[in-house]
């Protein structure tokens, strides 16, 4: 039996799993603050689609159908992190930043960045809680189920120390 911090690539087998979690994340830190228009596009089965493609870079917390939080990394990225409301306040959204920023020093990785969206002041103070800074608001080409959905969103960066 693995602990709660304990992070693992993902499996194919948890996609299902993982894209509940996905939605279900999204739409809770995300919906009430993004257009109404991308909203509309973010249904369970647009996650389902999109994590095939991911999976390589895509690790988690929890056990096989109990997933607990995971994150995505996307060349100098963290692209993806979401935790169930179960895992909430344990430390798991911690470790998996942690995790994904050691991955990309390990990559040669010098300056990581991540999108927030604008409003979302929760996750932007468990940013800077881990010490991410601000840049400013850029603009971000998404992908959806019908094209690419121009977004404006704060950009977080964080130095890293490169261990390649």
């Amino acid at each position: 039996m693995q602990t709660a911090h304990t992070i693992r690539p993902a499996e194919t087998s948890e996609i299902p799993a993982l894209a509940r979690l996905w939605h279900a994340g999204w739409q809770d830190g995300h919906a009430a603050l993004l257009p109404v228009e991308l909203t509309r596009l973010r249904t369970l089965r647009s996650f389902e689609d999109r994590l095939p493609a991911m999976l390589d870079d895509v690790r988690v917390i929890g056990e096989p159908g109990a997933l607990l939080g995971f994150c995505y990394i996307k060349h100098d990225e963290l692209d993806q992190l979401f935790v169930a409301p179960d895992g909430r306040g344990a430390g798991i959204a911690a470790a998996l930043v942690a995790h994904a920023e050691e991955r990309l020093a390990a990559d040669g990785v010098t300056t990581a960045w991540l999108a927030c969206a604008i409003g979302n002041d929760r996750a932007a103070r468990f940013y800077e809680k881990c010490g991410w800074k601000l840049t400013g608001t850029v603009t971000i080409r998404t992908d959806t189920i019908e094209g690419p959905f121009d977004l404006d969103v704060w950009r977080y960066e964080k130095t890293l120390v490169p261990t390649a």
